[in-house]
C-alpha cells in the first residue's frame, strides 16, 4: 500500500524493522541555524594564564582536569622560579650527589629496619597497665603519597599563614637561599616564596613611602628591610601579569628614596668619623640595595684625601738646593709619595672597615688616587725634569716608577691580592706611564747611542792623538834640508853615472873600486833599530829610514792598545744602566711591556755594534794591516854569522809582533766574556727574549758579533804564521853553509891559477871530522818555532792552539822542503841532513 501523500507514514508491516529516529535539529545545524559553543587551542589557553597571578591560577585549575594538568606543569612553575634566578637543576643535582656519597661512606650499620620484628612493630618499653609490663605494638607510620601543595592550604581569602608553616623573619630573610632545584617540586617550592613575600608585595606597591609599608613595620633593622626590599624585587620578576612596566618603576622608586636615606646616613657617618657605626651599618644597606655603588661613588667623590692633596707637596719641593743649585732629587720625590702613602693607608683601613667588598672598592679609590693626584703630580714631575738635563729626566722617570709600584704594592693591593687583582693595578700604572713611556724610550735609546759614540770618539781620539805625538818624536832628529841635499846629490850622481863610468885616458878602473867598497860597507854597517819593550826609543833617530822603522816598530808594540778594556767596561755599564731602566716596564705587559722589550733590544744591538764594529773589529783591522806592513828586516839586522857559523842571540828574529797580537786576542776574548755575561744577567734576566729565539735580532747581532771576531783573529793569525814562515825562509837561506850538506870541497891552488895551470886539489874529512849534531839553522828555527808555539799557552782556547799548530806545521814542512831542494847534498852530508831532520 503505498504512502500517504498527508505525510501520514503506512502501517508497519509486521516483523519489520523499526526505523530510523532523526534528531530533529540535525536539518537545523545543517542549515546553519543553531549556534556551537567555539574551543580555544589549548595552547593559546596556556599563554593565557600565564598573565594570570598565582592564585588566580590556582583557582582556575578547578575548572576542570584539563585545566588542573594545565596549570599544574611543572615547567610553568620552573619558568617564574627561573625569572627569579633562584633554579639551578645542575648545581642542586651535584650537591645532592656529594651529599649521597658522602652518606655512602660513612653508613656502617645494618640496612634492616630495627623498628620492624616480623613484620611488625616492636614492643615499646616502659609502659605498664595496673603494675603489669604490656608490650604495645606500634605499626609503621604510612607513607606520604601526596606531596604538601603549598598553594592547598593557603587560605586565599586571609593573608595570614596556616598553621605549620614557619613565616618566621628569619625564614622570610633567607627564602631564596632554602629553595631546592627538584624536578616536579617547582609549583610547591613557589608557593613557599608566594606565601612569604606576596603580601609585602602587594603592600609596597600600594604603600605612599617606604617607611609607611609592612616591610618597615615588620623589620626594625635597616640591614633586614633593605634585603626585604630587594627580595621584593626579585619577587616581581616573577609577576607577568599585565603592567610590569609601571610596577617595577613604582617599586623602583621606593628602593631609591630607600636608598637615597641610607646614603645620607652613610655621609653623615662619613663626616663625624662614626666609622664602626653609621658608616658602616648604611654602607651594608647599600651594599645589599644596589652592590654598594652610591656609596662607593660618594665617598670616591667626596674623600678627605683628596681634597688636601696640596698638603704632600709639589714638583718644587722634589728640588734639592743643597749643593747650591737646583736638582731634581729622587730622596724627595720618594718623601712625597711616603707623604702619600699615609694618608692613603688611613683611607684604606676605612674602606677595608666599612665596605663588605673591600678589594675591589680599593682598587676604585687606587684608580681615582691615580687620576687625581699621581698623574698630575708626575706630569710636572716629567715636565721640570726634561727642561734640566737628559739624564735627570732619564733617572725621575725609571725612579718614580719605582716608587710608583712601590707606593702599590704596600698601600694599595691587599695581602691576599689574586692575580685579576694585582692585573688591575698594574692597568692603573700603565694609564700613569703610558703618556710618558714613547718620549722615554725613544730618549733612552738616543742617550745610550750617544754615550757610546762619545767614549769610542774619545779612543779614536787618544789613539789618533798619541800616534800623531809618536810620529813627530821619531821624525824629530830628521835634518830636512839635509836630507834634500843628499837626495839631490844622490840624484844628480845617479843622472851623471853614465858619463862618468865611461873609460878615459889616463883613468883606472881600479879608482872606482874604493868608492863602491864604502858605499857597500856604510851599507852593510848601517844601524837598524831592533823593537824593544818601550814604546818608543831613548833618543829620536837621526835619518828617515831609521825614524820609519822605528814608527813601524812602535805600530807593533802598541798593537795591544789597539783595545781597551776599560773602553768595553763603560760601554757594558752605559748599557747595563739603560737597560735595567727600561726593562721595568717590561713588568706592566700589554703595548707598553712590548715598546720597552724592543727598546731593550735595540740598546744590545746598540752596544754589540759599539762594541764590535766601533772598536773590536776596527782595532783587529788595524793590527792585520799593521802585520800586513811589517817587515822584519826592515826593523832588525841581517844574522851575522860567527867563526863557527852560529847566530848571536841579539840576531835571533823578535817575535813581538805575534806576541802582541795574541795579547791582542786575549783582551777580545776578555770582551766578548764580559757580552755574554751582560747578555745572561740582563736580556735572559728580564725575559727580553730567549736563547731558543733564533729569529731574535739580539741573537743575530750577538752570532754576527761572534762571527766577525773568529774571522779576524783567523786573519790575524795567518798574517801572524806568514811572518813567522818568512822569518824561517830568511834563517835557511842565511845560515844555511854549502858545506853543510856537502863536506868535500874544492880548493883550487892559486900558484897554479897565476901560472896557467888550474891543478884541482881534493880535501877529505875522515870519519873523526865528521859532525852528526843538527846545523845552526836548523837550531835556530826550531827555537823560533818553539818559542811562537809557547806563546799560545794559558792565552787562548785550546782549540785555537790546535789549529795554529796544525798550520805551522803544515806550512814549516812545506818551507823546509822548499829549502832542502835548493842545497847539494853529498853522501857524507846527507847525515847532517838527517839530524836535522830528526830535531825538526
Amino acid at each position: 500500500m503505498p504512502p500517504n501523500m498527508a505525510g501520514q507514514p503506512s502501517a508497519r508491516k509486521k516483523g519489520a524493522p523499526a526505523p530510523i529516529r532523526r534528531d530533529p535539529l540535525a536539518a537545523l545545524r545543517m542549515s546553519g541555524m543553531t549556534i556551537s559553543k567555539p574551543y580555544l587551542p589549548l595552547e593559546m589557553v596556556a599563554m593565557i594564564t600565564d598573565f594570570l597571578d598565582a592564585t588566580d591560577m590556582v583557582v582556575f585549575a578547578r575548572v576542570s582536569r584539563k585545566m588542573h594538568e594545565l596549570i599544574y606543569r611543572d615547567e610553568r612553575w620552573v619558568k617564574r622560579l627561573k625569572a627569579m634566578d633562584v633554579w639551578d637543576e645542575g648545581y642542586e643535582a651535584r650537591e645532592r650527589a656529594k651529599e649521597k656519597a658522602g652518606k655512602q661512606q660513612t653508613r656502617r650499620g645494618s640496612t634492616i629496619d630495627r623498628h620492624l620484628v616480623n613484620g611488625k612493630g616492636r614492643p615499646a618499653p616502659g609502659i605498664s597497665i595496673n603494675g603489669e609490663a604490656v608490650n604495645v605494638y606500634t605499626s609503621p607510620a604510612p607513607a606520604m603519597n601526596k606531596p604538601v601543595d603549598r598553594f592547598d592550604i593557603i587560605n586565599l581569602s586571609e593573608p595570614e599563614a596556616p598553621t605549620g608553616i614557619r613565616t618566621t623573619a628569619e625564614t622570610i630573610l633567607d627564602i631564596y637561599r632554602n629553595v631546592k632545584s627538584i624536578r616536579t617540586q617547582a609549583r610547591q617550592e613557589y608557593g613557599h616564596i608566594y606565601k612569604a613575600l606576596n603580601k609585602y608585595y602587594k603592600n609596597v606597591l600600594d604603600a605612599a613611602a617606604p617607611e609607611r609599608s609592612l616591610i618597615f613595620a615588620s623589620f626594625p633593622n635597616p640591614e633586614e628591610r633593605a634585603r626585604m626590599f630587594t627580595h621584593v624585587r626579585t619577587f616581581a620578576r616573577s609577576d607577568f601579569s599585565p603592567g610590569p612596566k609601571a610596577r617595577a618603576e613604582v617599586l623602583q622608586s621606593l628602593i631609591n628614596r630607600f636608598g637615597t636615606s641610607a646614603l645620607l646616613e652613610f655621609r653623615s657617618g662619613y663626616e663625624y668619623k662614626d666609622i664602626e657605626g653609621r658608616m658602616k651599618q648604611y654602607a651594608q644597606v647599600m651594599y645589599i640595595l644596589d652592590g654598594g655603588q652610591t656609596g662607593v661613588n660618594m665617598f670616591l667623590s667626596e674623600n678627605k684625601l683628596l681634597a688636601k692633596k696640596s698638603q704632600f707637596g709639589s714638583v718644587t719641593d722634589c728640588v734639592d738646593y743643597s749643593l747650591g743649585y737646583g736638582q731634581l732629587s729622587l730622596e724627595r720625590v720618594q718623601a712625597w709619595f711616603d707623604r702619600l702613602g699615609e694618608a692613603y693607608s688611613r683611607e684604606s683601613m676605612i674602606i677595608k672597615t666599612v665596605f663588605p667588598h673591600a678589594a675591589k672598592v680599593s682598587l676604585l679609590f687606587l684608580e681615582k688616587i691615580a687620576e687625581e693626584v699621581l698623574a698630575p703630580f708626575l706630569t710636572a714631575l716629567f715636565a721640570d725634569a726634561r727642561t734640566r738635563s737628559t739624564t735627570i729626566y732619564l733617572r725621575v722617570i725609571s725612579g718614580s716608577l719605582q716608587s710608583t709600584s712601590k707606593f702599590v704594592q704596600d698601600y694599595a693591593l691587599p695581602e691576599s691580592a689574586d692575580q685579576a687583582i694585582i692585573d688591575r693595578a698594574s692597568k692603573a700604572l700603565v694609564k700613569l706611564f703610558e703618556p710618558h713611556l714613547q718620549l722615554y724610550l725613544d730618549e733612552e735609546l738616543a742617550y745610550f747611542r750617544q754615550q757610546a759614540d762619545n767614549e769610542n770618539n774619545r779612543w779614536d781620539k787618544n789613539r789618533s792623538d798619541q800616534a800623531v805625538s809618536t810620529e813627530a818624536f821619531l821624525m824629530s832628529g830628521v835634518n830636512r834640508s839635509a836630507d834634500k841635499k843628499d837626495f839631490m846629490s844622490s840624484f844628480k850622481k845617479v843622472i851623471m853615472m853614465p858619463v862618468n863610468i865611461l873609460p878615459t885616458f889616463g883613468t883606472k878602473a881600479s879608482t872606482l873600486k874604493p868608492e863602491i867598497d864604502s858605499m857597500r860597507a856604510s851599507r852593510s854597517t848601517s844601524p837598524h833599530p831592533r823593537p824593544t819593550s818601550s814604546a818608543l826609543p831613548v833618543s829620536a833617530p837621526t835619518d828617515v829610514l831609521s825614524a820609519k822603522a822605528a814608527i813601524i816598530t812602535t805600530r807593533l808594540a802598541s798593537m795591544i792598545s789597539l783595545m781597551s778594556i776599560e773602553v768595553a767596561l763603560n760601554l757594558t755599564s752605559y748599557a747595563k744602566t739603560s737597560l735595567e731602566r727600561a726593562a721595568q716596564f717590561i713588568a706592566l705587559g700589554g703595548t707598553p711591556g712590548q715598546l720597552a722589550r724592543l727598546t731593550c733590544s735595540s740598546i744590545f744591538i746598540a752596544l754589540v755594534h759599539a762594541l764590535g764594529d766601533r772598536h773590536v773589529h776596527s782595532g783587529f783591522d788595524k793590527a792585520i794591516s799593521h802585520l800586513s806592513a811589517y817587515n822584519p828586516r826592515a826593523t832588525s839586522t841581517s844574522p851575522t854569522t860567527t867563526a863557527a857559523n852560529s847566530v848571536t842571540d841579539q840576531d835571533l828574529f823578535s817575535t813581538t809582533p805575534l806576541t802582541t797580537f795574541l795579547d791582542l786576542v786575549n783582551t777580545a776574548d776578555t770582551i766578548h766574556q764580559m757580552l755574554t755575561i751582560l747578555f745572561e744577567q740582563e736580556i735572559l734576566a728580564f725575559k727580553v727574549c730567549t736563547c731558543d729565539d733564533f729569529t731574535s735580532p739580539i741573537l743575530k747581532s750577538k752570532r754576527h758579533f761572534e762571527s766577525s771576531l773568529d774571522e779576524r783573529v783567523a786573519a790575524g793569525l795567518a798574517r801572524g804564521i806568514d811572518v813567522l814562515m818568512e822569518e824561517v825562509e830568511y834563517l835557511c837561506s842565511t845560515l844555511q853553509s854549502p858545506n853543510d850538506f856537502n863536506p868535500i870541497i874544492e880548493v883550487f891552488d892559486a900558484d897554479s891559477i897565476t901560472s896557467g895551470r888550474a891543478n884541482k886539489r881534493l880535501s877529505s874529512f875522515g870519519a873523526n871530522d865528521i859532525d852528526i849534531s843538527p846545523t845552526a839553522p836548523a837550531v835556530r828555527v826550531i827555537e823560533l818555532v818553539g818559542r811562537h808555539i809557547s806563546l799560545l799557552q794559558g792565552v787562548t782556547e785550546k782549540t785555537l792552539i790546535d789549529v795554529f799548530i796544525s798550520e805551522v806545521s803544515q806550512r814549516l814542512f812545506s818551507a823546509l822542503c822548499k829549502h832542502i831542494k835548493r842545497q847539494r847534498i853529498s853522501p857524507l852530508g846527507a847525515i847532517r841532513l838527517l839530524s836535522d831532520l830528526t830535531a825538526y
